[in-house]
């Protein structure tokens, strides 16, 4: 299905460590105050902010060199459930992480870890499409990818996110299933040098696999940075109740 969703992409790959000092000094507050939240909340709503002043990264190209902007933000991620005994992965979709909070896109993130299928409808449609024959199924692939308003309706994640932290493993490249999708790992404490001094902090790897097609490099480079910016203290002016009255211009005005 990945093969047939990501066409003729061209995927192209950047890598980035972020220091999560001040993304897990957040985290822990938000512990302190009964909040349970991940770095993946985090993250998505970081990202989130960041495509605002990249439309370029929210661009889906369709058969025929069409290109569409999407304007609504949202975020897409993989998500493991068990059917049965057996593991599969299903794609979950926030809409408007740039405005939701922290807490709530964690909220949304846990109900797709382990609420039952039939109470979160994308996992209900997938789950009921993994058991339609093939051939039915390839059809609705290839509406998805011809009809933008049929890919709108049902899977319209303006960006992906793969997290494989909790293994352990450093660093993931996902496929190109988006124009812009996110792979990271764990975070972990790491020698690195602050001031002319090694330091001690925690460290996490971050991926961007972006298509070509409709992102240059320089671009593409801009749009990580300005995330990475936001995760290591730039999204504090957007985490104090104030995301929705934070405006865009302010956001770039703080990464020039």
């Amino acid at each position: 299905m990945i093969s047939f969703i990501r066409g003729n992409a061209v995927p192209t790959y950047l890598w980035a460590d972020i220091d999560m000092t001040w993304a897990e000094e957040f985290r822990q507050k938000l512990k302190a105050a009964g909040v349970k939240t991940t770095v993946t909340a985090i993250l998505l709503k970081a990202i989130g902010i960041a495509q605002r002043t990249h439309p370029d990264t929210r661009t889906a190209i369709y058969p025929w060199g069409k290109m569409v902007t999407l304007n609504d933000i949202v975020a897409g991620f993989t998500v493991e459930r068990f059917v049965g005994t057996q593991p599969a992965v299903f794609f979950g979709a926030i809409k408007a992480p740039d405005t939701k909070s922290v807490e709530e896109i964690a909220s949304e993130l846990q109900a797709y870890g382990s609420a039952d299928f039939k109470e979160v409808g994308p996992l209900d449609v997938q789950d009921r499409f993994n058991n339609m024959p093939w051939l039915f199924r390839r059809f609705i692939l290839w509406m998805g990818m011809t009809f933008p308003s049929f890919r709108l309706k049902h899977q319209g994640a303006t960006f992906g996110l793969s997290s494989l932290g909790k293994f352990g493993i450093t660093s993931v490249v996902p496929p190109c299933a988006t124009t812009s999708t996110f792979g990271i790992g764990t975070v972990e404490d790491r020698a690195v040098v602050r001031n002319g001094k090694i330091e001690i902090r925690p460290m996490m790897t971050i991926s961007l696999n972006f298509d070509h097609r409709a992102i240059d490099g320089a671009p593409a480079a801009r749009f990580l940075q300005d995330i990475i910016k936001l995760m290591e203290g730039g999204l504090e002016n957007y985490v104090q109740g104030n995301e929705n009255s934070s405006s865009t211009s302010s956001m770039t005005s703080s990464f020039t």
